[in-house]
């Protein structure tokens, strides 16, 4: 199975995500709690996907969106978004985002996003 990054700045988040991705099989190599942590870890770990919020300190997930694209353009990468977020997410995907999915999570819906992203 595949190797994921989580790029959060929220605990239960991260948590959430952890539990849902080791639950079906994948390996969670890393946790980043701001963007430019996120940047370098990806770097450094090379993870097969990467689950991006978009609200964080140091570095939005524009930001590390756009670094990770720079340094890696076949990186997979599924935005993480919260209500009201339309602007940043239709961003995303123009800078190369492969989908979104929204928290509250739903576990069906993250597993069927990854599935179809990294096969």
């Amino acid at each position: 199975m595949a190797n994921a990054l989580i790029v959060d700045d929220s605990r239960t988040s991260r948590k959430i995500l952890r539990t849902i991705l080791e639950t079906s099989g994948y390996t969670v190599v890393g946790e980043a709690t701001n963007g430019q942590e996120g940047i370098d870890k990806y770097k450094e770990l090379k993870p097969d996907f990467v689950t991006l919020d978009i609200t964080m300190p140091v570095k939005d997930g524009i930001e590390v969106l756009t670094e990770i694209k720079e340094f890696h353009k076949e990186a997979k990468v599924i935005m993480v978004t919260a209500a009201g977020q339309k602007v940043k997410m239709v961003e995303a995907l123009k800078i190369g985002a492969d989908d979104f999915i929204s928290k509250p999570f739903d576990t069906d819906v993250l597993l069927e996003t990854v599935k179809r992203i990294v096969g």
